[in-house]
């Protein structure tokens, strides 16, 4: 199932392999941990500041 979502907590409690995406494009893909504590792409972490 795809569920789109801005909620990032949410995301990482229901998913079991979360992605992001900037700019239409699917910038990474993992485990839920690993883009929520060490993201590859460096517009990962900016996302959640994103939306204060």
């Amino acid at each position: 199932m795809i569920r789109v979502t801005h909620e990032m907590g949410f995301a990482r409690d229901v998913s079991n392999r979360p992605a992001f995406f900037h700019q239409a494009v699917m910038a990474e893909i993992g485990r839920p941990d690993q883009l929520s504590g060490a993201p590859c792409n460096p517009e990962t972490p900016k996302f959640p500041a994103s939306l204060r």
